[in-house]
């Protein structure tokens, strides 16, 4: 069965959201943040030490 990362994502999120309950705040900034380090000059970085 092929899922989607997309689909998978959501459904972890989702789930995670409704058991751990993380304030709103915090999912924010770590949605932002991800969002804006997945553009910045350290990105290269995290994708060969997450790759390997």
């Amino acid at each position: 069965m092929d899922v989607p990362l997309w689909l998978a994502l959501i459904v972890v999120g989702a789930l995670g959201i409704k058991f751990i309950r993380p304030p709103w705040w915090l999912v924010a900034v770590l949605l932002l943040g991800g969002f804006l380090l997945a553009d910045s000059l350290l990105a290269p970085v995290i994708d060969t030490a997450i790759s390997k």
